[in-house]
């Protein structure tokens, strides 16, 4: 079984300012036609098979995907497959996109691992929903994390700050600033994941232009990761 990955930038679609140009969500106010436009040039650009999309809530809830006759999956920030032949999307412009793979068991997984999800531990209950329900070994997976926004850049409220403290620790907050991707690496080496088995993209997507920011533009778009298996 072969593992494909991807993620995305803003750029080669057909999108206009502020969504240009290469915006893949329907629910920013983008013009529809446009996104579904870009979502064909994404299929077809990298060869993907049929795509599977979350409706994303900024909760924990992990579901399991039999079939690509759904085209969206209802209230998730997660969402696992061991059917080759189905790609797997998660939407993000900030957040963290977290792609999994189990090659022994033949798993694959999509996560959206925001602020919400992140201290909700979403890829850690996506690790345990892999073990669970398919028998996959937290040592065996591989794990890519996207781009997204990072320590430099993503400054919270005393509020926010304190419950990252509270229940997570100093280390992944500066002054006010939220260390999101470094308490996810640490939540999926807590789970089981070992450390050479995970990359972590050092790209900050408010930093780069090349990606689309919330933090950055308000009004924008999404870029994607996708994951998927090929026989």
């Amino acid at each position: 079984m072969i593992v494909k990955t991807l993620f995305t930038d803003r750029h080669g679609g057909v999108g206009e300012a502020p969504y240009d140009t290469f915006n893949l969500a329907f629910h920013v106010g983008d013009t529809p036609s446009a996104v579904a436009v870009n979502r064909q040039i994404l299929q077809q650009r990298y060869d993907t098979p049929p795509i599977v999309w979350m409706e994303q809530v900024h909760g924990d809830t992990v579901r399991i995907v039999e079939n690509a006759d759904l085209d969206t999956i209802s209230a998730c920030d997660a969402i696992v497959t061991d059917r080759p032949g189905i790609a797997l999307a998660v939407m993000v412009a900030d957040c963290i996109p977290i792609l999994l793979h189990d090659p022994e068991r033949g798993v694959v997984a999509a996560v959206h691992a925001g602020r919400n999800g992140t201290f909700l531990q979403i890829a850690p209950k996506t690790v345990e929903t892999m073990a669970e329900r398919f028998g996959c070994r937290p040592e065996e997976m591989r794990v890519w994390m996207g781009p997204s926004i990072r320590v430099c850049c993503y400054e919270v409220g005393d509020e926010i700050a304190e419950i990252a403290r509270k229940n997570f620790g100093e280390a992944y907050v500066n002054g006010r600033s939220l260390d999101l991707p470094a308490l996810n690496l640490d939540q999926l080496l807590k789970a089981g994941v070992k450390p050479e088995n995970i990359e972590v993209s050092s790209v900050c997507t408010r930093c780069d232009k090349n990606y689309f920011s919330y933090r950055r533009e308000g009004t924008t778009g999404r870029f994607a990761g996708l994951i998927w298996m090929e026989a």
